[in-house]
C-alpha cells in the first residue's frame, strides 16, 4: 500500500535498506569463462517518486543485482563501498526470446539527487547509467508517447531512428520531464526480439522512467512482461484477455502514485469475457477499487490504456472501441477521473470534456484553449506515432449518433467527430507534454519531426502534409488548459517546502476556487505563518420579510496523502467588502496556535444581518491567518472550506 513518510524517517529507511542489501545479497560472480551477457536494460517507474524499477535480460541464470550510488560519490567511475545493492529476481524467458529476465526495485531514493547505477554482479557489470530525482512534491511535467510500434513500417532501422529522434528531441526540449508514459505498441510483433532491441536502444530509456502500457501488438507474447516490469500489478486472470496469466500472452492492470497524481494503467486488450477474461467490467472494478483506496492520496487521476475510444482515424468505428465507449465513460466520470491517455489509432486527437458518454457542455467550442471540468468532465487524448513507423488518416463522421457509441458529426464542426475538440494528422512524428500544476493540467501536442527523415512511413512513400519552414520541430499542434472542478466550496492549497534559514516558502497559484495564502515566513524557529484573502462571497437578499441571515464556514484538515495538520491553525478576520443587505462582519477567529482554541476547524461566522435589514447585495470576505508549528512536514497541502448560508 502506498504511503508517504516524514523526511527524517525516509532518510533513515534508505540507509538501513542499502546496508542490509549490501550485506545480504551478494551472489557468486559469474565465472570469467562464461560471463552473463546483460542486455535490454530499461529504467521503469516505481510505486511512487522514491522508487524506480530496473529490468533487463541476461544470457545466464545467475544471481544478479543493481548497484546504486549518488553520482557525486563515484570516484573515477568506481562505485563506493557504501553503494546500495538491490537483489534482482526473474525467470527464464520464452524459447523465442532466449535467456532470462531480471528486475530489481530501487527504493529509498532521495529527492534532488543524481544517481548512477549498473546491473550484474561482481566482475561482470553492465555499463554505468544515470538518472536524477527532483522535488518529491509540487509541479512537474511528464511526456506521453503514442505507438512507437518498431517494425511496422517494414524497416526496423528506420523505425528505431525515428523513435530515438523523438526521445532526443522531446527530452532536449524538456530535460526536467519526470516520467515517460507509454501509449502501448512498443513493437510490431510481440515476441520479435530484434524489434524490442531497437525499441530499447535509446539511452534515454535508461535515464528517465518508462511507464509501460500493453498494446494489441505487444499482448500476443510474453516479451512485454519480460522486458517491462511494472509496480502494483494485478496479474489475475480477469485482466488477461484469455483469463490465463500463465499462458502465452501478456496482461495485468497496475497503478502508481507520482507527486500527487494517481496513474492507473489498464490492459484494454481484455475487453470482452468471451475468451475467459473479466472484460471491461473487471477493469471498471479495478479502477473503482484503486480510486476508493488511494484517490485521497492524490489531487489528479490519470488513466492510461491503448485502445483510443475517442479518436478519428482507422479505428474510430471499430466494434471493440464502440463497446468500450459505452462501458467506460460513465464510470470514469463518476469516479472523478481527470485525464485519459490512449494510443492505437496513430493520429492526434483531443476530446471535448466528456461526461457519462456525451459532450459535457454542448457550448464548448472546437479547439478551446481553456476548458472547465465541472462535475464529471473527463478529457481524452490520443497520441500520434512517436516513431513515424505508421500513421492512420482521419476518417469521416457518419450519422450514427452524437453520444454513446455513435460516430456522428460535431454540430459545431461537421468535418470532425462529435467527441473531438481537436484532431490532426500531418504524417509527422509528435508527442504529448502534460504540465501538472496545483490548479490545472496543461496538455499540448508537439511536433518531434518534420516531413524529412527520420520519418519511416514518409520515407517509404507516404505523402507528408507538414512543411519544415512553417511547422518546425518543437512547434505546437494543439494546446489546452484543463481547470478542475473544486466542488461547491472553496479549495485551499498550501505548499510547504523544506525549511530554509530565516524563510519557509508557501505558494499557491489561485484559480477557479483555489485561495492563495502567499508565502510563509519563519518566526523565531517556532512557527510558520502565512496570510491571504478569502475569495469574495456575494450575498443578495431581496425578500420582503427582511428576515435575518448569516454566512458561516468551517475548514477541513490540511492534507497531503498521509501527512496532515489541523484546520484549527487557520483563523480569520471577517470583512464587509461591499456594504448592502444589512451585512455586518462576524467577530475575528484566531488561529489555534494563538489561543489553543479550535480556529476554523468548527463552523464560524463570516457575516450576518439582523431582522429588519434593508434589501440589497453585499460582498463578504476575510483576511486569512494561518500559523503552523515549526514541525510541519514539507508537502502540497489542501483543505476544503465549506460555506453554509442560514436564514429564517
Amino acid at each position: 500500500m502506498y504511503h508517504r513518510t516524514s523526511r527524517v524517517a525516509a532518510a533513515a529507511t534508505a540507509a538501513l535498506v542499502g546496508l542490509a542489501l549490501a550485506l545480504g545479497t551478494g551472489g557468486s560472480p559469474a565465472s570469467a569463462e562464461d560471463p552473463a551477457n546483460l542486455t535490454g536494460i530499461i529504467l521503469g517507474v516505481g510505486a511512487n517518486e522514491s522508487q524506480r524499477i530496473v529490468t533487463w535480460y541476461s544470457s545466464a541464470d545467475t544471481a544478479q543485482k543493481v548497484q546504486l550510488a549518488p553520482t557525486a560519490a563515484l570516484a573515477n567511475g568506481e562505485f563506493p563501498d557504501s553503494a546500495a545493492t538491490f537483489a534482482a529476481i526473474g525467470g527464464a524467458n520464452i524459447a523465442t526470446s532466449g535467456g532470462y529476465n531480471r528486475h530489481a526495485v530501487l527504493t529509498g531514493l532521495q529527492e534532488h539527487t543524481a544517481y548512477s547505477y549498473r546491473v550484474g554482479t561482481e566482475g561482470n557489470w553492465s555499463p554505468v547509467y544515470s538518472f536524477k530525482t527532483q522535488d518529491f512534491e509540487g509541479d512537474y511535467d511528464f511526456l506521453f508517447y503514442g505507438d512507437p510500434q518498431i517494425g511496422s513500417s517494414g524497416d526496423v532501422a528506420k523505425d528505431q531512428a525515428g523513435w530515438t529522434d523523438t526521445l532526443d528531441v522531446s527530452l532536449a526540449a524538456n530535460p526536467n520531464a519526470e516520467l515517460l508514459v507509454s501509449g502501448g505498441d512498443q513493437v510490431e510483433t510481440a515476441n520479435t526480439e530484434a524489434q524490442w532491441n531497437a525499441f530499447l536502444a535509446p539511452d534515454k530509456l535508461r535515464q528517465y522512467p518508462w511507464a509501460a502500457t500493453i498494446g494489441n501488438h505487444d499482448v500476443g507474447g510474453k516479451a512485454y512482461e519480460q522486458h517491462l516490469f511494472t509496480p502494483n500489478t494485478d496479474r489475475s486472470g480477469r485482466y488477461y484477455s484469455n483469463g490465463n496469466p500463465a499462458g502465452t500472452t501478456s496482461g495485468g492492470d497496475y497503478w502508481y502514485i507520482y507527486k500527487d497524481t494517481l496513474f492507473i494503467d489498464l490492459n484494454s486488450n481484455s475487453y470482452a469475457t468471451t475468451q475467459g477474461g473479466g472484460g471491461d467490467e473487471a477493469h471498471i472494478g479495478y479502477v473503482t477499487d484503486v480510486i476508493n483506496q488511494h484517490g485521497a492520496e492524490a489531487k489528479w487521476t490519470v488513466l492510461v490504456y491503448h485502445h483510443a475510444i475517442y479518436s478519428p482515424a482507422a479505428h474510430a468505428k471499430d466494434g471493440d472501441n464502440k463497446v468500450r465507449r459505452v462501458d467506460f465513460p460513465t464510470a470514469f466520470s463518476n469516479l472523478g477521473v481527470d485525464l485519459v491517455l490512449q494510443g492505437h489509432d496513430h493520429v492526434y486527437s483531443r476530446s471535448y470534456l466528456i461526461k457519462n458518454g456525451a459532450k459535457a457542455n454542448p457550448d464548448e467550442q472546437p479547439g478551446a484553449a481553456d476548458v472547465f471540468q465541472g462535475p464529471g468532465g473527463v478529457l481524452y487524448v490520443t497520441g500520434n506515432s512517436a516513431s513515424g513507423s505508421k500513421y492512420y488518416d482521419i476518417t469521416k463522421p457518419d450519422n450514427s449518433g452524437t453520444s454513446g457509441a455513435g460516430n456522428g458529426a460535431d454540430p459545431l464542426n461537421p468535418d470532425s467527430y462529435w467527441y473531438n475538440s481537436a484532431q490532426n494528422q500531418e504524417h509527422v512524428r509528435s508527442y504529448v507534454k502534460v504540465e501538472v500544476r496545483s490548479d490545472k493540467l496543461v496538455v499540448q501536442n508537439l511536433r518531434s519531426g518534420t516531413c524529412a527523415a527520420p520519418n519511416p512511413a514518409v520515407e517509404r512513400g507516404l505523402v507528408c502534409t507538414n512543411t519544415p519552414a512553417n511547422q518546425p520541430v518543437g512547434s505546437i499542434v494543439d494546446k489546452v488548459t484543463v481547470h478542475p472542478y473544486n466542488g461547491d466550496g472553496q479549495q485551499l492549497q498550501v505548499n510547504v517546502p523544506n525549511p530554509a534559514p530565516g524563510e519557509f516558502g508557501w505558494t499557491i497559484d489561485g484559480y477557479n476556487g483555489l485561495v492563495s495564502l502567499g508565502t510563509a515566513t519563519e518566526h523565531n524557529g517556532e512557527y510558520f505563518g502565512a496570510s491571504g484573502h478569502l475569495n469574495p462571497i456575494a450575498v443578495s437578499d431581496t425578500r420582503r420579510t427582511q428576515a435575518p441571515w448569516s454566512i458561516s464556514a468551517s475548514v477541513s484538515d490540511f492534507r497531503d496523502a498521509g501527512k496532515t495538520f489541523s484546520g484549527s491553525y487557520l483563523g480569520w478576520v471577517p470583512r464587509v467588502l461591499v456594504p448592502g443587505a444589512g451585512a455586518q462582519a462576524s467577530v475575528p477567529v484566531p488561529s489555534s496556535y494563538d489561543d489553543q482554541g479550535q480556529g476554523l476547524s468548527v463552523s464560524r461566522g463570516l457575516g450576518y444581518a439582523e431582522q429588519g435589514h434593508p434589501k440589497g447585495t453585499s460582498q463578504l470576505g476575510a483576511e486569512l491567518d494561518l500559523k503552523i508549528p515549526g514541525s510541519a512536514e514539507k508537502g502540497d497541502y489542501r483543505a476544503t472550506l465549506t460555506i453554509t448560508a442560514l436564514s429564517s
